[in-house]
């Protein structure tokens, strides 16, 4: 049984208890929330197209290394055995017991302490720049990938370039080091990232014209 909508238009539907129904043709299925049509879609909007994947530096020439920052110094290695030291010189002058194995364990933690803080530091907070590439930590992007070098902040707006995500394997740019802001041939935002950023600064602006031209290495890499 059915009757006229109250507009006059299609009759509304109503169950009849004496027929069978088949509830694949006379039933409608409730649409699915997963698969409501996208307002974005009905409106024509697309989606932004992704920019061109990054150069795979494996096999790339290099050429010559135009500045590098290692990250770590070994040198504080030598700090836990120097203070090791001195407290030997004061138990000796002091004419106490002299407690070997307490200085031995405390040598071993200060060493090896030292030992992992300069591996890690090297690794991760290193950074090369050579010809055709870019190695922040352990991450290597090609000159040739860096489309855009934005020029310093001075004022005090901050710019849309410093929220971005820092080369490397480090969200943000490591302490102690300032960052350069980038924007790559993808279209995305990142920062380099140096102590000297200003001498990063001039060297990387000089490798990115020259790739731009077209000049490869002035010397193959061995």
């Amino acid at each position: 049984m059915s009757r006229s909508g109250p507009d006059g238009g299609d009759p509304e539907w109503t169950f009849d208890p004496d027929k069978d129904y088949d509830p694949d043709e006379d039933f409608e299925t409730l649409d699915d929330p997963d698969e409501a049509d996208d307002p974005d879609e009905e409106s024509g909007a697309a989606a932004r197209p992704a920019g061109p994947p990054l150069t795979d530096v494996d096999g790339l020439d290099r050429g010559e290394t135009l500045y590098r920052e290692a990250g770590g110094s070994w040198w504080v290695v030598s700090i836990g055995p120097v203070m090791i030291l001195l407290v030997l010189i004061l138990e000796i002058i002091g004419g106490g017991r002299i407690h070997w194995g307490v200085l031995v364990i405390f040598g071993i933690v200060l060493v090896g302490f030292s030992v992992l803080q300069v591996i890690a530091a090297r690794q991760h907070v290193s950074m090369e720049l050579t010809e055709t590439t870019l190695r922040q930590g352990t991450q290597t992007i090609a000159v040739a990938d860096i489309a855009e070098i934005f020029p310093a902040n001075n004022g005090s707006e901050p710019r849309d370039w410093e929220a971005a995500r820092a080369l490397g394997e480090l969200p943000a740019v490591p302490r102690r080091r300032k960052g350069i802001g980038l924007r790559l041939t993808n279209g995305r935002l990142a920062q380099a990232w140096a102590r000297d950023v200003d001498r990063l600064r001039s060297e990387l602006s000089e490798a990115v014209l020259a790739a731009q031209l077209g000049l490869g290495p002035t010397k193959k890499s061995s």
